[in-house]
C-alpha cells in the first residue's frame, strides 16, 4: 500500500516537472513564430504554377522582386489644373525620397476625372518590412484634400494591406477564442474554478503548438502564413476543450464509483482515453494528407493543424488529469461528486428523449434527416462565382478603393500588369508573338538577369474579368513551347482556381481513405465506420448549402474563396467524425458488457449526448470567431465549420446515426464478433428429464 500511495502522489508532480521542462524548451522557439510568418503571393499559390514560378524569377532579377503600385488622383467633376499640379509634386516627391525602377508617367481618363501614375520600386526586395515602409511612404506623400480623392493601390499596395489584416489576427482571434471558450466553460460546468483548468492547459497546448511550428518551419521549411497560424490556435482550443470535456465528463462518472482520485482517474483515461486518441488522430491525419496539395497555404496549414491537435491531445490526456489529481474533488465545487452518490438526474433527459423519438420510428426519422440535409444541399448551386482580389476584404482597404476607381476611370484598358518572362535569348521574339496576342493592347521589355528578361503586358480589360483571363490564357497558348511564363495578380488568381480543382480530386479522396482506416481499427467493423463516413460527408454538404443561401443574400459576398471546399472538407469531416467516435466507441463499450442493441445505442446517446453537444457547442463557437475577421475567406470557412459542426451535433449524431443503428442492428458491427449473436446456454443433462416430466 505504501508504494501505490507513493506512487499516486509522484505521477501528477512528475509530470507538472515534465512539462516545466518541455515548455522551458519550447519557450524560446515559441516567440519566434511570428518571425517566420509570411502572406506574401508565394506563400498562398499553387507550389508548380507558372504563375509562383514568375513571382520566384523576379525575386532573383536585378533589384529583386519589384513593388508595383498604382497612384490614383481623381475628383468627381473633373481634375483642375491645381489637381494636376499637387499630382506632379507628390510624385517628384516620392520619386526623390524612393528608389523607383523608371519615372512615374501620368497616363489620364478620357473622362478627364482621374489620373493614374505607375510606381515600382526594387529595393524592397523580398523584405517584408521594407515592402511596408516604401508603400505606407508613398501613402503619405500622397494625400487627399479640398475635394481630390487619392488613393494608393496595385500589387505592392494590396499585399501591405492584406499583411496588415493577417498580422492583426492574432492577438483578437486568441483573446476572443479564450473569451468565447471561457464563458462557454463557465455555463458547461457550473463551477466558479473548473472552467479555468482546461482553458490554462490549451493555452499551454498553444504555446507548445507555435514553439514546435517553429521547429517545423527551421527544419522543413514549412510554410507559415496568417491563416494557418490562426487555424492552429482555433483548432488547439476547440479540439482540446472537446477532450478535455470528455475527460472531465468520464472523470465525474468514475469519482462517485472510485475513492481515491488518482485511481478515479486511471479509470477515466481507460474509459474515453482510446476515443479521444483516435479522435485526434483523424483530425490530424485528415490535416497531414493537406500536404499532397499543390496550394502552398493548404500544405502549410496541414502540418501546422496537425500539430495544433496533437499538441492539445498531449495536453489534456497528461497535463490536464495531473492537474486535476492534484486538486483533488474540490475542483469540482459546488457539484462535488462524492464516493458512492448517484448523480441527480432529471425525470427524462432531452437525450433521452430524442433517442425515445428516433427509437420509435428509426427509419421515419433516418429518411425526414436524408431528406433535410440533401434539401440544404442544393443551396450550393446559389454560391457566388469565384472571389476576386478586390472582393477578399469584408471592409474596403486603400487598395481596393484604387482598384475600383481604376474600374472605372479606365473600362477600355487593364489596370494590372500581365508579366511575361522569357529566356533572354527569344526575348525580342516573344515580345512580338505578345504584342500580336488578342486583347493585348501594349507590352514593353523590361529587366534583364538569370538568363529572363521580364515583359511588362497591358491588357484591354478589366482586371480579374472574362475578357482579361481569356487574353491570359491566350497568352499562355502563344508562347506554348518557348519556355516562357505568364504571371501577375490575375494570373495568380486564375492558377489559384486550377490548382484548387486539381486538389479536391486528390486531397478529398485520400483524406477519406486515412480516415477510414483508423476508424476501422478502432471500432473493429466496417459497417460502422462507413455510416460515420457518409454522415459527415452529409453535413459538408448541407453546410456548403447553407453558406450558398446566406453568402450573397446576407453577408453581401460577391465571390466563393477557391479553396473553401477543399478547406471545409478536411476539417468537417475529421472533426466531424470526432462525436461519432465518441458516440460509437461508448455504444461498442455498452456492447460488449452485453446490451442488445437498442439498449446500447440509447444508452450511448444519453450518457454522451450532453458531452457532444457540449463539445459541439464549444467547437462551433471557436471557429466561429473566424465570422468576425476582415476576410472574406475567414468568415467563409469558420461559417460553414461552425453550421456544420452544429448540423452534426444536434442532427446528424443524435437522431440519423443513432437512428441508423437502430436499424441496422448488430450488423453495425460486421464482420466483427459484435455482429453475431450471442449464443444461447448450452442445455444441461436435466433439462430432457424435466422436459419429460407431467
Amino acid at each position: 500500500m505504501g508504494t501505490t500511495a507513493k506512487r499516486r502522489r509522484a505521477v501528477p508532480w512528475t509530470l507538472l516537472a515534465l512539462w516545466v521542462a518541455v515548455l522551458a524548451l519550447a519557450g524560446p522557439f515559441a516567440g519566434k513564430l511570428g518571425d517566420v510568418q509570411h502572406d506574401r503571393a508565394v506563400d498562398y499559390l499553387p507550389a508548380n504554377a507558372d504563375s509562383t514560378q514568375v513571382a520566384k524569377i523576379q525575386e532573383a532579377l536585378p533589384g529583386g522582386e519589384t513593388t508595383e503600385l498604382v497612384l490614383v488622383y481623381h475628383r468627381d467633376g473633373g481634375l483642375t489644373a491645381a489637381d494636376k499640379a499637387t499630382a506632379g509634386r507628390q510624385v517628384d516627391r516620392i520619386g526623390g525620397d524612393f528608389d523607383l525602377v523608371t519615372a512615374p508617367r501620368a497616363v489620364p481618363s478620357k473622362d478627364g476625372t482621374t489620373l493614374m501614375y505607375p510606381v515600382a520600386s526594387t529595393k524592397p526586395g523580398t523584405d517584408e518590412k521594407l515592402r511596408d515602409e516604401f508603400v505606407n511612404g508613398v501613402r503619405d506623400i500622397a494625400e487627399s484634400g479640398d475635394g481630390l480623392q487619392v488613393e494608393v493601390g496595385g500589387p505592392g499596395g494590396l499585399a501591405t494591406d492584406a499583411a496588415e489584416v493577417y498580422n492583426a489576427l492574432g492577438g483578437p482571434l486568441l483573446y476572443t477564442t479564450v473569451a468565447v471558450v471561457a464563458i462557454l466553460l463557465i455555463l458547461i460546468y457550473r463551477s466558479p474554478f473548473l472552467w479555468l483548468v482546461p482553458l490554462v492547459v490549451a493555452g499551454i497546448a498553444d504555446f507548445l503548438s507555435m514553439g514546435v511550428a517553429y521547429g517545423l518551419n527551421q527544419a522543413f521549411g514549412t510554410t507559415v502564413s496568417g491563416q494557418s497560424s490562426g487555424v492552429m490556435t482555433i483548432l488547439v482550443f476547440g479540439a482540446g476543450t472537446d477532450y478535455a470535456l470528455l475527460l472531465v465528463s468520464r472523470y465525474r462518472e468514475e469519482l462517485r464509483r472510485v475513492e481515491r482520485p488518482y485511481d478515479a482517474m486511471v479509470a477515466a483515461l481507460r474509459g474515453c482515453g482510446p476515443a479521444v486518441v483516435a479522435s485526434s488522430l483523424t483530425v490530424a491525419a485528415g490535416l497531414f494528407v493537406l500536404l499532397a496539395a499543390d496550394l502552398n497555404s493548404s500544405r502549410g496549414m496541414g502540418p501546422l493543424g496537425a500539430v495544433g491537435v496533437l499538441c492539445a491531445l498531449v495536453a489534456m490526456l497528461t497535463l490536464l488529469p495531473a492537474v486535476l489529481v492534484l486538486l483533488g474533488r474540490r475542483v469540482f465545487w459546488p457539484l462535488v461528486p462524492a464516493f458512492g452518490s448517484e448523480p441527480k438526474t432529471k425525470r427524462r433527459s432531452l437525450f433521452a428523449a430524442m433517442g425515445g423519438s428516433a427509437g420509435r420510428r428509426p427509419g421515419a426519422v433516418l429518411l425526414g434527416g436524408a431528406v433535410l440535409l440533401g434539401a440544404l444541399a442544393l443551396g450550393v448551386l446559389n454560391l457566388p462565382g469565384g472571389l476576386k482580389q478586390e472582393d477578399s476584404f469584408t471592409s474596403k482597404p486603400d487598395a481596393i478603393a484604387a482598384m475600383e476607381q481604376l474600374a472605372d476611370a479606365f473600362p477600355e484598358q487593364g489596370t494590372q500588369p500581365i508579366t511575361v518572362l522569357a529566356p533572354t535569348g527569344t526575348a525580342d521574339a516573344v515580345l512580338g508573338d505578345v504584342r500580336e496576342v488578342r486583347g493585348v493592347v501594349g507590352a514593353e521589355r523590361g529587366r534583364s538577369g538569370g538568363g529572363w528578361t521580364e515583359i511588362s503586358v497591358v491588357a484591354k480589360s478589366a482586371p480579374q474579368s472574362a475578357a482579361e483571363t481569356r487574353t491570359i490564357e491566350d497568352l499562355r497558348d502563344r508562347l506554348d513551347g518557348q519556355d516562357s511564363l505568364v504571371g501577375g495578380p490575375s494570373a495568380e488568381q486564375l492558377d489559384l482556381k486550377d490548382t484548387n480543382a486539381r486538389d479536391r480530386t486528390v486531397v478529398v479522396p485520400l483524406v477519406l481513405a486515412a480516415i477510414l482506416l483508423i476508424l476501422i481499427a478502432l471500432l473493429r467493423s466496417l459497417v460502422a465506420p462507413v455510416l460515420l463516413l457518409v454522415a459527415v460527408i452529409a453535413v459538408w454538404g448541407a453546410s456548403l448549402g447553407i453558406g450558398g443561401l446566406v453568402f450573397g443574400p446576407l453577408f453581401g459576398f460577391d465571390g466563393t474563396d477557391p479553396g473553401l471546399g477543399l478547406l471545409s472538407f478536411v476539417f468537417l469531416v475529421a472533426l466531424g467524425v470526432d462525436y461519432g467516435i465518441f458516440l460509437m466507441h461508448r455504444m461498442r463499450e455498452e456492447s460488449l458488457a452485453g446490451a442488445e442493441p437498442e439498449a446500447a445505442a440509447l444508452t450511448a446517446l444519453r450518457t454522451t449526448g450532453s458531452v457532444i453537444a457540449s463539445a459541439g457547442l464549444v467547437l462551433a463557437a471557436t471557429f466561429g470567431v473566424l465570422i468576425n475577421m476582415p476576410l472574406v475567406q475567414m468568415v467563409e470557412l469558420g461559417f460553414v465549420i461552425a453550421v456544420g459542426v452544429l448540423l452534426d451535433t444536434f442532427l446528424v449524431r443524435t437522431y440519423l446515426v443513432t437512428s441508423a443503428s437502430l436499424l441496422l442492428g448488430r450488423k453495425v458491427w460486421w464482420p466483427g464478433p459484435l455482429s453475431k449473436a450471442p449464443r444461447p446456454p448450452e442445455p444441461t443433462e436435466r433439462e430432457p428429464e424435466l422436459a419429460r416430466a407431467p
